[in-house]
């Protein structure tokens, strides 16, 4: 993988990951926490966020892109915690909000694909992956365009899903407060800050995941290329 694609991956990665924590921030904000908007996150602008997690959105991603070809990094929206407890369902939403953001993403990089495909700019990849996802005719714009669609579809893709799970500090463990009531919502919220669940987190995102995953990519890309096609 060259460099130019490397930070084309790594650029898409950020702005991914700006729309999945501004949309936390913003439904944060409409629905009574103004503790990100406050901070700064409610913005597309990537530096706020950088600024507040300049770790996990700048020195391990860049690290892992260039030593193993991976994308790892984080980011975070403050919330008040007294908010969260008060109002489980409300921040069940918030938590909602962020991969809802990476989906929207994804069919938007979907439909230009679309778009490309009925317009002979694209032509379908043999093994549909990330970069690789369609080809735009080679020696022209189109070629790079086809690329970075491919990883705006597929990163973003990932990150909806993965972050569905439902372990801390993933937003997929906040979504049983929406069925959860009183007692039982906050029994629920103490027990998925205890400090051992770090551990079943690594082993579902390790070992879980990928099996999740990577049938569903298969799936969503065969449907993609039957629309497109």
């Amino acid at each position: 993988m060259d460099f130019a694609l490397l930070i084309t991956a790594y650029v898409v990665f950020v702005y991914s990951t700006v729309c999945h924590e501004a949309a936390h921030a913003w439904v944060a904000h409409k629905l009574g926490d103004n503790t990100a908007y406050l901070g700064g996150q409610v913005t597309l602008d990537p530096i706020p966020h950088i600024r507040r997690e300049p770790i996990g959105m700048v020195f391990a991603p860049l690290f892992m892109l260039f030593t193993s070809g991976s994308l790892i990094g984080w980011a975070s929206a403050p919330l008040d915690p007294m908010w969260v407890t008060r109002y489980p369902k409300r921040s069940a939403l918030v938590a909602i909000a962020g991969p809802l953001a990476n989906f929207a993403l994804c069919i938007v990089a979907m439909i230009c694909l679309f778009i490309g495909a009925k317009n002979g700019v694209f032509t379908p990849s043999a093994q549909p992956y990330f970069h690789k996802f369609m080809y735009g005719t080679e020696g022209t714009v189109w070629e790079v365009i086809a690329q970075i669609l491919g990883i705006v579809f597929s990163l973003n893709l990932l990150l909806g899903i993965l972050n569905l799970m439902p372990v801390p500090p993933l937003d997929g463990s906040n979504l049983p407060l929406l069925f959860l009531r009183d007692r039982a919502a906050d029994q629920y919220q103490q027990a998925i800050r205890q400090p051992w669940m770090i551990l079943i987190t690594l082993v579902l995102i390790f070992k879980v995941f990928p099996m999740v995953y990577w049938p569903v990519y298969e799936r969503v890309t065969l449907w993609v290329y039957q629309w497109c096609f």
